[in-house]
Formats: structure tokens, C-alpha cells, sequence
């Protein structure tokens, strides 16, 4: 595809994130965005923090349905709890993956646990979603937790490198996926460079901290950046920095709503009826209900 924007070849497009309350803590979001919802599979992109927990405060986002979808949940500070209502009950910790796959239908509850809440702490990570290819979309649910130590690593050149699910620069997540996928991590000192791959055919960086350039173009912190498909990416740190990349092949259009996200309109009206009427499975042990939305901004972006 031909840049037609005001930015410079090879970007694309690069998106501020805005910044959203979930109840005592701010994320900001950099997808969906207006005129560009994905990047390969991946349809929503947040990064959580860094914030800062005084003793006897926490994460409590309360049970909450997803259907279509996987979520992926990676820390860089701090623990959260996950419950579904498959009964999974797991502790992410920094380094880790935990991946959801919400398929025909999911609720779960991520928490700050006791002793972390009662101490204090900070929680700062990222959360995103990759929509399934139509045959997934109403499979069986299901959760894997992938412990630090099995995603593999490498340094090139200096740069540490860590790949979260697919594959780049001869690592090979053991993550599952369900289409062409990619989702790594690189630590880059300052005056370090890195090639990003051209095997996936769309990709973007997220910016977690630092500061960056490409091809003299200056790349601003908590930035999301898409190149041009097949267009070759050459970064340069200014500092030390932290980045992400994501990409893949995209799956065709998906629409969402809230928490559900789906190729088939009418499939996220009955999620909405399901939801509002009871007709999920709910998370053992809790009781807690979040209410359907009256409205939501990804419909007005997405829909």
C-alpha cells in the first residue's frame, strides 16, 4: 500500500493513544482508533500504566464476557489474579503470558491479590486482543499461562529481543495461535539499531519508553506506529528504550462492541441479549455483575 499520509516513508500511520478510567487507574488505548482498527489480528491495544497502588487499594475490574476474541495479558511491573468462569484461577507476573480465548463465549475478573494489595505495589503492562479467523470464532473457550522462562530470547547486536507469540529473528514463541501472528518485545540501548521483520505483512511499534527514530524521523513515547506492508524499518534508539511490536495478517473486517468482538453483526446483538439476560457462565465464587453499557465508542468507531 502507497503512503498517502503526511508522514514519511515507510510509516503509515501513528496513532496517539487516549487515555481511558477503569475505575482508579488510567490505560492508555491505542486501538481502536479512528479510520484504523487493526494491525494483522490485533483489534484493541492497551497499555496499563505505570500506576501506583497506596496499601489497600488495587486492580478490581469485576466480571465481564467476551465472545470471538483472545486476550493477551503481559506485565512488565506488578501481579494481577485472573478468574474465569471456565474456573481458571492464575497470577501473572512479570514476563509471563496469559492468553484467553474468549471464542463462544467467556466472563472473567482481573484483580489485585491480597497480599500485593495490602502492601502497595505499581502495575504497569499491556493488554490486547486478536480476533479469531470465522472457523474459531465459536470454538470452546479456553486459557493457557505461558511462564517467562518459556518464551524465547536473544540479543542482537545489543539489542535484547523477546518473542511473545509467533515468530521473528529465528525465535519461535511456543504461544498458541490461530492465523499469522506476531507480538514481540525489544530493549534497545541508546545508539542501538534494529531491523523490524518483514515476514508478517503488517506491523506496527509501540513505544513503551524512550526514545526512537526511523529514518531520521523521531517517534514520540507511548506512540503506536504502522509501517507499509513489505517496506523495510530501520529504528534507531536516542536512548534507552523499550518497545513492542505486533503484527500479521489481517483477517477482514470484524466488528465491536463493548467487549465482544465478531465478523457477524448479529452475533454481538445476541452477546448484548445473552449478557444482559444471564445466559453466560459466570466466574466461580463472584458475584459481582457489570451491566450492560447503554452505549459504547467502539460502536461509533468499529460499527
Amino acid at each position: 500500500m502507497q503512503n498517502t499520509s503526511s508522514y514519511p516513508s515507510p510509516i503509515q500511520r501513528i496513532i496517539q493513544p487516549r487515555a481511558v478510567d477503569l475505575g482508579g487507574f488510567v490505560v492508555r488505548r491505542s486501538l481502536p482508533a479512528a479510520g484504523y482498527h487493526s494491525v494483522g489480528p490485533w483489534v484493541f491495544f492497551d497499555h496499563i500504566g505505570p500506576a501506583a497502588f497506596s496499601p489497600g487499594r488495587g486492580v478490581d475490574v469485576i466480571p465481564h464476557p467476551h465472545i470471538n476474541l483472545a486476550t493477551v495479558t503481559y506485565l512488565f511491573e506488578g501481579e494481577i489474579v485472573h478468574r474465569d468462569s471456565i474456573g481458571s484461577v492464575q497470577t501473572i507476573t512479570p514476563g509471563a503470558i496469559n492468553l484467553m480465548v474468549a471464542a463462544r463465549g467467556i466472563v472473567h475478573s482481573e484483580r489485585s491479590g491480597p497480599e500485593l494489595r495490602a502492601k502497595g505495589h505499581r502495575l504497569n503492562g499491556l493488554q490486547l486482543w486478536f480476533a479469531l479467523p470465522e472457523s474459531d470464532e465459536e470454538i470452546e473457550p479456553s486459557f493457557d499461562h505461558y511462564p517467562a522462562g518459556d518464551l524465547p530470547r536473544a540479543s542482537i547486536d545489543g539489542v535484547g529481543l523477546r518473542v511473545m507469540i509467533g515468530s521473528a529473528y529465528g525465535l519461535r514463541s511456543p504461544v498458541k495461535t490461530f492465523s499469522p501472528t506476531l507480538y514481540a518485545e525489544a530493549d534497545m540501548p541508546q545508539e542501538g539499531g534494529l531491523v523490524l521483520p518483514t515476514e508478517v505483512e503488517q506491523r506496527a511499534v509501540y513505544l513503551v519508553s524512550g526514545a526512537l527514530s526511523v529514518h531520521d524521523f523521531e517517534l514520540r513515547e507511548h506512540s503506536l506506529i504502522a509501517f507499509e506492508p513489505g517496506s523495510e524499518v530501520r529504528l534507531s534508539a536516542r536512548e534507552d528504550s523499550r518497545l513492542t511490536l505486533i503484527g500479521g495478517t489481517p483477517l477482514g473486517r470484524r466488528y465491536m462492541w463493548w467487549n465482544f468482538v465478531s465478523s457477524r453483526k448479529e452475533r454481538i446483538e445476541q452477546a448484548k441479549a445473552d449478557w444482559k439476560e444471564g445466559r453466560f457462565r459466570m466466574v466461580p465464587g463472584e458475584t459481582e455483575f457489570y451491566p450492560l453499557p447503554q452505549r459504547d465508542a467502539f460502536s461509533e468507531k468499529n460499527g
